[in-house]
């Protein structure tokens, strides 16, 4: 292997991939220049497939010849390997595995019912926008206190802080602002959730994420066009 490849990394992903967009955040980050391929979710090439023949999905990194799926698990990888930038995961082992908890959380018990309350109306819609408010409020109230130890449970991110648990976070709810416009719905309510609502107006004013997000109008007509084609399939 020339040295040339030895040093590629490669991401297959796609724009409106949450999973694809933290691990460009995560090498952007470590200042790790990439090529992106953007891959076709409904054609997918046979390149992604052989790489990941398990779950034939995106988020895929090849390094080195060699391709890592599931973007937790990548960006862990990442962390690992190239010690320049931030550690996305603490040094400590504690305050690493309450990281890893919270990451895994916010992706398991957020993700599925902020699609749900796009996709929906009426009273699926109200069940799974109570269900988002409930686990905002778990977050606001036992996790932040956790994730930001450090700073007495106020959330401060910046580029050289940013970590695990922050990028997940963006991934999942940073558009929030889109979602609200399009439904005519209040999803995050600063009264309701302010350190919630502050730790998402400080991870999107960070530089890093300002860099790999859309114009808000694309993500604005893309939110609309899901909701659409959503509705009509129902």
């Amino acid at each position: 292997m020339d040295e040339e490849t030895k040093n590629k990394v490669i991401l297959h992903g796609s724009f409106a991939s949450p999973y694809s967009k933290r691990i460009e955040i995560a090498l952007k980050l470590k200042s790790i220049p990439y090529q992106l391929v953007q891959e076709d979710l409904n054609n997918k090439s046979q390149t992604l497939l052989r790489y990941n023949p398990v779950h034939k999905k995106i988020p895929v990194l090849v390094h080195q010849g060699k391709p890592i799926s599931e973007s937790l698990c990548i960006i862990e990888y990442i962390d690992e390997t190239w010690r320049n930038g931030p550690h996305l995961l603490p040094q400590d082992p504690y305050r690493r595995s309450k990281v890893r908890f919270w990451a895994s959380y916010i992706q398991s018990h957020l993700y599925d019912v902020v699609l749900e309350v796009v996709k929906t109306e009426g009273e699926e819609q109200e069940k799974a926008l109570t269900e988002i408010k409930e686990k905002l409020s778990i977050i606001e109230k036992e996790g932040l206190k956790e994730i930001f130890s450090d700073t007495n449970g106020e959330p401060i991110v910046k580029n050289e802080t940013m970590s695990l648990v922050d990028i997940v976070m963006c991934t999942l709810l940073s558009p929030y602002k889109a979602h609200e416009e399009v439904l005519g719905l209040k999803i995050i309510d600063p009264e309701a959730v302010p350190g919630v609502y502050g730790w998402l107006n400080a991870i999107n004013q960070t530089d890093v994420v300002k860099d790999v997000s859309p114009p808000y109008e694309q993500v604005l007509e893309f939110v609309r066009a899901f909701r659409q084609m959503s509705l009509s399939r129902s």
